[in-house]
């Protein structure tokens, strides 16, 4: 009987692999929905889709589109910029368009095997989540361009694009069909959305590292942009990272490149994918050291995506439900070491120096210091929070809440030395990074248990106390031991001084109105009752001029009294505060000169591993 029983489960299991494969196979040599893109007048920021969607005989078929794009943790609707969604069944015949949810769409098929859908979206919204379509050229994300099948999207995505008129490129990381120019065939949904696209006329700075194929694409160098030297140093770049993780997990990668940001106006910023990632910076980055840096620095950040957040990821993202959030504790990894690798990274490259290194490192961890919400949200609660949190900070937010880029980097940092000091720098957090790739990279992902257990057994020692206050808890983190290892210090603070008067607001220039837009908690405005959108008018009886704040509280010293006229929803309210002293900059990290020996080697290992 047992063997029957075992016989009949043997059977069994091989059905549900033969089901699975015949189901693969379906999938896979699915007919593929086509995209046709064109441009007929860019200068009005639309672009026109046209769908052609199998419908298997249906009589109605579903299209959605996704409410938010991976890497980007905010549902932003982007349906909102879909115009004029119509359809044809086959002979032309006008199809019925119902839509049915703020994403989705109804369309009758007749039964026919195909039906044609077009629609119209507004791109003008300048992030590297979002669409944009100008007269010079085209940036398309995949969520808020394409429409799909909710239950197909393992069936491949094909896309032709018709330029623009002037327009002679397109740059994609989705793999090329024949046929012609601008052709391309994502063999899921999945890949659609991780692939974005620029088309225009790009300057294409292509370079190879380890047998691989790179570019960097740059949309609007105008002469300014030095993108031959960016190339060559995006190389050194890639080879850094390269040496950590030990291979290149991609056949061509694809640094685009769009040069507009303006400070106030266009942010920067970046958003990674499989095998490329998309950058908004400022044309003159390559004028000046520091802005430079911050370029190379923002281009290291994504790019360790191509590991450590691509493939090795978080077990709730993915497959992914472009519907609605979808939760994860572990954006600390994600996102967090991510951030501390990313400076590390061109440091290792020889692209910055220790100082400059150091500098970088210093500044997260003043961040991190002074914003008051590390005492309030625990970092794995931050990543759990970026939906309704990080993405949509309000004037409390440094208040009640941490970033979990800021504190992950800085737990990061404190995590690859404690796994240093524990194996007497035999092992590091690159060696968890590695092993956890190894391990989890595949389909299923990590659960944050998972993680810590990889970390555990790479370091070889308990690290539950680590855990539970710098992870799961909001104690403050403990850096001595860290610096003491590395042979580093925080710099001496300067001899005591009065220090300057502090009021403990940001502000801004509102046409001339002194307007407040943060009141710091614990700071002497906050104990005065100060609000957030109160207009400071006058101190003691004088007035004070929008761009005077910071020279008016330079005539007095911590300590001193004063009286606050604001006026709160056109009233007039006077406020007494006792002003308190400027917090000192006292989390700037050095080397220590009293440093030598086992120390000194320990820190040359970290900056500078051996190739």
């Amino acid at each position: 009987m047992q063997r029957m029983v075992a016989r009949l489960g043997a059977l069994l299991a091989a059905a549900i692999v033969m089901l699975n494969a015949v189901q693969t196979s379906a999938q896979t040599t699915a007919d593929p929905i086509r995209y046709t893109l064109r441009f007929p007048e860019p200068q009005t920021h639309y672009l026109e889709v046209t769908a052609v969607v199998p419908t298997s005989g249906q009589p109605a078929v579903e299209l959605m589109m996704a409410v938010w794009t991976p890497g980007s943790y905010m549902v932003r609707e982007y349906s909102r910029n879909v115009e004029a969604v119509a359809a044809t069944q086959a002979g032309s015949r006008g199809a019925q368009v119902e839509k049915t949810d703020k994403n989705r769409w109804r369309v009758s098929t007749g039964g026919a095997p195909t039906v044609t859908v077009t629609y119209r979206v507004y791109a003008r919204e300048m992030t590297v989540r979002t669409n944009w379509v100008e007269s010079e050229f085209a940036m398309l994300n995949g969520a808020p361009t394409f429409m799909t099948l909710p239950d197909g999207m393992s069936r491949p995505h094909e896309v032709v694009i018709e330029p623009a008129r002037g327009w002679r490129r397109s740059m994609t990381a989705l793999p090329e069909m024949s046929g012609g120019p601008h052709r391309y065939r994502a063999p899921d949904y999945d890949t659609l959305v991780d692939s974005p696209i620029l088309i225009g006329n790009p300057a294409v700075h292509e370079f190879t590292v380890d047998g691989t194929r790179h570019a960097l694409v740059n949309i609007g160098e105008a002469g300014v942009f030095d993108g031959a030297r960016a190339a060559r140093d995006l190389a050194t770049l890639v080879g850094a990272h390269l040496r950590t993780w030990g291979s290149l997990p991609y056949d061509r990668y694809l640094f685009m490149n769009v040069l507009t940001a303006v400070p106030g106006q266009i942010p920067g910023g970046g958003l990674e994918h499989r095998n490329s990632t998309m950058l908004i910076a400022g044309r003159w980055a390559t004028r000046t050291r520091q802005s430079y840096l911050a370029w190379l620095e923002l281009a290291s950040h994504e790019f360790f995506h191509a590991w450590n957040g691509k493939r090795l990821r978080p077990v709730e993202l993915g497959p992914f439900n472009y519907d609605e959030e979808v939760f994860t504790r572990s954006l600390w990894v994600v996102e967090g070491i991510t951030d501390y690798y990313a400076e590390l990274l061109v440091r290792r490259g020889g692209l910055s120096s220790d100082a400059e290194y150091l500098e970088a490192l210093s500044n997260k961890i003043e961040d991190l210091q002074t914003t008051p919400g590390r005492l309030v949200q625990p970092v794995d609660q931050a990543s759990f929070d970026a939906w309704i949190k990080f993405y949509r900070p309000d004037e409390n937010f440094s208040n009640a809440a941490v970033s979990y880029y800021t504190k992950g980097a800085v737990a990061g940092f404190l995590l690859d030395v404690k796994i240093r000091r524990a194996s007497a720098g035999a092992r590091s957090l690159d060696d968890v990074m590695r092993a956890a790739y190894q391990r989890f990279s595949g389909n299923r992902g990590f659960t944050p248990d998972e993680f810590r257990a990889v970390a555990e057994q790479v370091a070889g020692v308990d690290l539950r106390p680590f855990w539970a206050s710098a992870i799961d808890g909001t104690a403050e983190l403990e850096y001595s031991e860290a610096l003491d290892t590395l042979g580093l210090r925080f710099r001496p603070a300067p001899a005591p001084s009065p220090g300057r008067a502090w009021l403990g607001t940001s502000t801004r220039n509102d046409a001339g109105r002194l307007v407040v837009t943060q009141v710091r908690r614990g700071g002497p405005a906050h104990a005065a009752g100060l609000n957030v959108d109160d207009e400071i008018l006058a101190i003691d009886e004088f007035r004070v001029r929008a761009d005077q704040l910071a020279p008016r509280l330079d005539q007095y010293k911590p300590g001193d009294r004063i009286a606050l006229l604001v006026a709160r929803r056109d009233q007039l309210t006077k406020l007494d505060v006792e002003l308190g002293a400027e917090p000192p900059r006292q989390w700037r990290v050095e080397a220590d000169p009293s440093a030598a020996g086992a120390r000194e080697q320990q820190r040359s290992r970290w900056l500078q591993p051996p190739a």
